[in-house]
C-alpha cells in the first residue's frame, strides 16, 4: 500500500459513509472494472459531487485529474493532492499533466478522467475530448465507461438520487497512436457513455431497481 492507497483507506471509513448518507446511490456493473493493473476511468461530469461519488463506488483507487485551479484552493488543493489527484492546465498543452497520467497507468494504477474536460451543467453529455483515448493507446490499457446520472438535480436539502453504471472494458487495437487513432477511440468512449446514461434513465423510471446489468 502506498502513500495514495493509505489516504483512501482513511477516506474510506470518513468520506464514503458521508457521501452514501447524503447521496441515495446506486451502483451497475462495478464488477467490470478490472481489480488490478493500469487502466483509464471515463467518466462524464455534472456536479461537484461526481468525484467523490465515482471514489466512493469504485472498488479501485481512483487517480483524478482536476482543473489546475482546484488546486490552488487554501484546503481543497492539499486535500486533493492527498488523495493523489493530478493537476491540469485546461484549454492548453500540458506535457507534464500528460507525463503524469501516463506514469499512473504504466505503474498500474486507475486513472479516474472527467472526459468532457468540465461540468455539463445541462444535465447533457457533452463531446468527449481525446485524453482517455491518448493514455489508452499510449499505455495500452483498456478504458471502462461509467456514467453518472442524477447528480446534476443534487442539492443540499434535497437528496436527489443518483446512480452510476460502469461499462465493459474497451480496448483499441489496430488503432494508430495518433491524432486519428485518438479521434476513433473517442467516439467509441462517447458511444458507450451515451448508451450507459440513456439505460440510467430509464433504471430511474423504473424506480431504479437494486440488481439490474448495464448495456456492454
Amino acid at each position: 500500500m502506498n502513500r495514495v492507497d493509505a489516504v483512501w483507506a482513511v477516506g474510506n471509513v470518513t468520506i464514503q459513509p458521508l457521501v452514501r448518507l447524503l447521496t441515495p446511490l446506486r451502483n451497475y456493473g462495478v464488477e467490470r472494472v478490472p481489480t488490478s493493473g493500469g487502466v483509464v476511468l471515463a467518466f462524464n461530469h455534472f456536479h461537484w459531487l461526481d468525484p467523490p461519488i465515482f471514489g466512493a463506488l469504485s472498488p479501485r483507487t481512483i487517480y483524478f485529474m482536476a482543473k489546475v485551479e482546484a488546486h490552488r484552493i487554501p484546503g481543497l488543493g492539499q486535500l486533493i493532492r492527498s488523495f493523489g489527484t493530478i493537476s491540469v492546465r485546461r484549454g492548453e498543452s500540458d506535457r507534464e499533466a500528460v507525463r503524469r497520467m501516463r506514469e499512473v497507468v504504466r505503474n498500474g494504477h486507475a486513472l479516474g478522467l472527467f472526459v468532457e474536460g468540465t461540468r455539463q451543467r445541462s444535465g447533457k453529455l457533452g463531446p468527449v475530448q481525446p485524453g482517455a483515448a491518448m493514455v489508452a493507446l499510449q499505455e495500452d490499457v483498456p478504458v471502462v465507461p461509467a456514467a453518472i446520472y442524477g447528480s446534476y438535480t443534487w442539492r443540499i436539502g434535497n437528496w436527489a438520487p443518483v446512480s452510476v453504471a460502469w461499462g465493459e472494458p474497451l480496448r483499441f487495437e489496430g488503432l494508430p497512436k495518433g491524432g486519428k487513432g485518438y479521434r476513433e477511440a473517442s467516439a467509441e468512449v462517447a458511444g458507450k457513455l451515451r448508451h450507459l446514461h440513456e439505460w440510467l434513465v430509464e433504471m430511474h423510471a423504473l424506480g431504479r431497481p437494486l440488481e439490474a446489468t448495464p448495456p456492454a
